[in-house]
């Protein structure tokens, strides 16, 4: 393509644009070219042969050549269209398109994202009606790395393809568990449950045994009187989850063993909120350790059973126990997964399963969003149990701050070398681990962290609301789009914003949004199925 100053400019101004191209040509360097040597008329007084048309429409031609050059090193190009009728408008639009401001601007970005590239990824994201997968690799030998045998060393940061399509597909087990809540949340108060029909994530599963939390708290009996509707929101007892195992001789031999799952989902009851609330740590029955304590109400869960069913704690380590009898000889693996509430009742699940027999198959903990559980005592015991864990936390994720104040703020790795250094000193770490074994909110997270955030996603505002950032589909997708901590959302990531359009389009940027409605999809073709009672926002 030929531009020529004739046809992008008004005679009457082309003196002028001459005497900027003059300047511009005559410094040492361009700001385009840096490697450019210096230009000998920078030396010379200015001679009429430099504001010369024809030297002009070279300069253009050379700059122009040296963008196109440019654009077809970069992995996303510009698309336009060809000009019509040879109009000034269209040729001084490819001129500007072409010079990419994006990199020179950043508040030119959004209209970047607007580019077809981008609309045609996101109609193929918002149209998608089952969620796509990375590739099954096969896991083989390396199952035992992925499962956290070395604390997922070198695979988090950057995040090891592998292991993001298992913590996504850890993650939508929990999914299935607030679904098949959801379906159905009444229990009756007169019998035992039915059995319970739920729609796992992967068919090379099969469900084998339903869980069921109790509360050791009731609300008074007036509560029924003043607020008769609330129905099962004020039940003690309710299905929590799920135990599955894989049952498909393909994918036992893609993963290098036969998997065990258990999955459990977040709060949802009132009972459930009320036991949360109970913030005080309080000793672990079975420790012979006084230190080693967890959250009051997340051991009552745990612990109490039921009118008709059993304590989670009894009757996870009874399917488990039946499983390994079952499939004795194989190589076996228990993979524990939960969100919010889930996510802490993982870990105490873990810590029953851990001792529960002699020779207790490799566990692991993949939690979404969970608050800590316990105190550093807590913390030991399940790292000397060689319980791994690996918390997906979302940067902008409140809940998972607490509880917990001023002390056992974490347990990173930084905070531990910290902590570390203070202990030097034997008199100042005897104060410290007074102030640990004693302060009722001395908590501290267990074990390897991965961390998203919310304002790395190109799709949802930085400012989400905390629904957002707790929400169990938002921290699927930030896993599915991170690179590693110092990288942008991967621009190939697979998974559908179907569900995350429909359940969190206020907190969506209105880029998405709209674009999303004019590209014609209607709001019944965006919605998920889903049960006509309300979940719980912060699950």
């Amino acid at each position: 393509m030929q531009i020529g100053v004739g046809h992008t400019l008004p005679a009457q101004n082309l003196h002028v644009f001459q005497a900027r191209r003059a300047s511009f040509k005559c410094r040492q360097t361009s700001p385009l070219n840096p490697s450019t040597k210096p230009n000998p008329c920078s030396q010379k007084p200015l001679s009429s042969a430099c504001f010369s048309t024809e030297s002009t429409r070279q300069h253009l031609s050379s700059l122009e050549k040296l963008l196109q050059k440019t654009n077809e090193a970069e992995p996303e190009q510009v698309i336009t269209k060809p000009p019509i009728n040879g109009s000034i408008g269209n040729k001084g639009k490819l001129l500007l398109e072409g010079l990419n401001l994006s990199r020179i601007w950043p508040e030119t970005k959004a209209a970047e994202e607007m580019s077809p590239r981008h609309l045609n990824r996101l109609q193929r994201l918002l149209s998608k009606s089952n969620m796509e997968y990375s590739p099954r690799n096969s896991l083989g030998s390396r199952w035992r790395e992925y499962h956290g045998c070395n604390d997922w060393s070198g695979l988090l940061d950057p995040l090891d393809e592998n292991l993001r399509r298992e913590v996504v597909r850890y993650g939508e087990f929990v999914q299935s568990a607030y679904h098949g809540f959801h379906s159905n949340p009444a229990m009756s108060t007169n019998q035992a449950p039915l059995p319970r029909h739920v729609a796992l994530p992967d068919r090379s599963y099969k469900l084998t045994k339903s869980l069921y939390a109790t509360s050791s708290i009731g609300l008074p009996d007036w509560v029924d009187d003043v607020a008769p509707d609330l129905g099962w929101m004020t039940q003690r007892s309710s299905w929590i989850g799920y135990v599955a195992v894989c049952d498909d001789r393909r994918e036992i031999q893609r993963m290098g063993r036969r998997d065990i799952v258990i999955a459990l989902r977040g709060t949802a009851t009132c009972m459930e909120w009320a036991e949360n609330l109970r913030t005080q740590l309080v000793r672990i029955p079975e420790s012979d350790n006084p230190t080693q304590k967890v959250e009051c109400g997340f051991l009552s869960l745990h612990k109490t059973p039921g009118a008709h069913v059993p304590s989670l704690a009894e009757s996870v380590v009874e399917e488990v126990k039946r499983l390994m009898e079952t499939y004795k000889g194989e190589t076996l693996s228990i993979t524990i997964t939960g969100h919010s509430l889930g996510a802490a009742l993982s870990l105490l699940v873990a810590d029953e399963i851990s001792s529960c027999a002699t020779h207790v198959p490799p566990i692991a903990v993949f939690s979404f969003g969970g608050p800590r559980v316990g105190n550093k005592g807590f913390v030991n015991r399940l790292n000397e149990k060689k319980v791994k864990v690996l918390r997906i936390v979302n940067n902008q994720d409140l809940i998972t701050r607490v509880p917990g104040i001023f002390i056992g703020e974490g347990s990173n790795q930084q905070q531990q070398e910290d902590l570390q250094k203070k202990q030097r000193n034997d008199g100042f770490g005897k104060v410290f681990d007074m102030i640990d074994n004693n302060n009722p909110w001395a908590y501290f997270h267990v074990g390897t962290e991965l961390r998203v955030d919310t304002k790395m996603s190109p799709y949802l505002k930085p400012n989400a609301d905390m629904t957002c950032c707790h929400d169990l589909e938002a921290y699927l997708h930030l896993v599915d789009g991170f690179l590693s901590s110092n990288c942008p959302f991967r621009s190939n990531a697979k998974r559908s914003l179907v569900k995350l359009v429909n359940d969190q389009r206020s907190n969506m940027k209105q880029l998405y949004t709209h674009k999303s409605l004019s590209l014609n999809l209607e709001r019944d073709q965006l919605r998920v199925p889903i049960p006509s009672c309300l979940p719980s926002p912060s699950g």
